[in-house]
């Protein structure tokens, strides 16, 4: 059962580390809106690097935010909270294979394989933790211009990359929860069935011999 948990929680936290890159690497993370557009021939969309226009004829240009320090505060965090949590889910990846109970490496003993995986979940949970605060943080300044009636630029909607992060946040994080879970449930299942011999020794007392028992003796 807890192997299971462990390959599962694993394949999980690959899913979601692969999510992840792509939700980083998307233009999309907001679209233009067409509720207040004439004609829907243009769409304008935007990503953590890159804004994008597009015609009806297929026809795509692209260009870099030119300036670091000319960005908003809210894109430089997500910027940097993607990049970590990438950075921790791949550390998570590798820990979890070396904490895998289906993996021999040396003469590693079960406990302190079991401590690996736990690392590894905690890792998954914390990646998953740090692209959700980054995709809702960017979603709810989208929502907040978007119904802001003060606010002079343009407005946008919520893209794809945005649904393509919390994708990837909810299995990082059920993927670190079952690792987690897995290495809990074999350590109670070690001292549900531990032997008796190393439960500590046991100590029989002679039962008290009866008055009748001792004067019988003496007969």
């Amino acid at each position: 059962m807890a192997v299971g948990l462990q390959l599962v929680g694993l394949v999980l936290g690959v899913l979601s580390w692969c999510l992840q890159s792509s939700s980083t690497s998307s233009h999309t993370w907001k679209m233009k809106s067409h509720v207040e557009a004439v004609t829907t021939s243009q769409w304008q969309f935007e990503g953590l690097w890159m804004s994008c226009a597009a015609t009806a004829l297929g026809s795509v240009q692209c260009s870099k935010f030119k300036t670091v320090l000319g960005l908003s505060a809210h894109i430089q965090t997500c910027r940097a909270l993607m990049i970590l949590s990438l950075l921790l889910g791949l550390v998570a990846i590798v820990v979890s294979i070396l904490g895998l109970k289906c993996t021999k490496i040396g003469r590693t003993s079960e406990k302190v394989k079991e401590q690996v995986a736990l690392s590894g979940g905690v890792l998954f949970l914390l990646s998953g933790v740090l692209t959700l605060t980054a995709i809702s943080w960017y979603a709810a300044r989208v929502i907040q211009d978007f119904y802001n009636p003060l606010y002079p630029g343009m407005r946008f909607e919520l893209g794809t990359g945005l649904y393509l992060g919390w994708a990837a946040a909810g299995l990082a994080i059920l993927g670190g929860s079952m690792l987690c879970c897995s290495t809990c449930g074999g350590t109670t299942t070690q001292a549900l069935y531990l032997p008796r011999s190393s439960r500590g020794p046991s100590i029989y007392r002679a039962a008290p011999a009866s008055d009748s028992s001792s004067a019988k003796a003496y007969v």
